[in-house]
């Protein structure tokens, strides 16, 4: 049976005005209570497809390799250890048994779960954690990770791509050919209003698709078309290429997966009364969710 499941690695903190763009604090605040510093929780959840005898791993999250002063800084929530590779183990699927991961841009918080703990790093082991798994990546994501902006290159984790590309195991799209386990099943599109390139997977099922939204819908809260985050490159165009997104989400009945989320991993879309889209029929977990 395909089946899908949400599995969370470790969480992190983030300042609630920087998640929220041009939003004012009155409003988001409702949407996500913040703490005694202005952050917000935030989770970092990955997105496990299990279908014709593969498993991909979508996202690795934060991770903990940070150091404990940016650990400190990013909120990372259990810094000592990594809570992607414990839930992964505890959902029957270590880290030895992923087939691919794909990465939708390299972020530290979308990509650190491919790095050991900061502990295990100071002792020399910076391997990367998936021994055998081969690492999706778009081109142009990867053309920004080598080449980042002033603006944001702080979000890139020094010397990760140098770990993909010696690992001989990088497939980057659409460069690369797809594996044929792949092709029938998974379709990836990009946008580029929060990082260029950014690649989104839409899983087939038999019964439902289901898409990763990563940082262009990071949670129910940013369903609303015009909310978008501090981080985002270009939100003007983000809001166009969510627009685009929904029109064939809705034709489709898509389930949406959100990394970010604290609360929900995923939710259907609706359109109001008055026009505005909307998360529907939440679901705060999946578990080999039959699709």
């Amino acid at each position: 049976m395909n089946s899908v499941s949400s599995i969370e690695g470790n969480r992190q903190l983030l300042d609630g005005g920087a998640m929220f763009g041009n939003a004012p604090r009155p409003v988001w605040e409702k949407w996500i209570a913040p703490d005694s510093k202005g952050r917000i929780p935030l989770a970092c959840r990955c997105l496990l497809l299990n279908f014709d005898g593969v498993t991909v791993l979508c996202e690795t999250g934060i991770g903990a390799f940070f150091e404990p002063k940016m650990a400190d800084r990013f909120g990372v929530q259990t810094p000592s250890r990594h809570l992607l590779l414990e839930n992964l183990k505890a959902a029957g699927h270590p880290a030895e048994t992923i087939d691919y991961v794909v990465l939708s841009h390299l972020h530290f918080d979308h990509a650190g779960g491919l790095l050991p703990t900061y502990q295990e790093i100071q002792a020399g082991n910076d391997h990367l954690v998936f021994p055998k798994a081969k690492f999706i990546v778009g081109e142009t994501a990867w053309e920004r990770a080598l080449h980042p902006h002033f603006r944001d290159r702080a979000s890139f984790i020094p010397g990760l791509t140098d770990k993909l590309k010696a690992s001989g195991r990088l497939i980057l799209v659409p460069k690369d050919p797809l594996p044929e386990p792949l092709k029938s099943r998974l379709e990836f599109m990009t946008t580029d209003g929060h990082t260029p390139g950014h690649m989104h997977t839409l899983f087939k099922g038999d019964k439902e698709k289901v898409f990763f939204c990563g940082d262009l819908v990071p949670g129910r809260a940013w369903v609303h078309l015009p909310i978008t985050m501090g981080y985002d490159r270009f939100p003007e165009q983000l809001i166009d290429e969510k627009a685009r997104m929904y029109q064939r989400a809705l034709g489709e009945n898509w389930l949406l997966f959100f990394t970010h989320d604290p609360e929900v991993a995923a939710s259907h879309l609706k359109r109001s009364n008055d026009g505005k889209y909307e998360p529907a029929q939440d679901l705060k977990a999946l578990s080999h969710y039959p699709v």
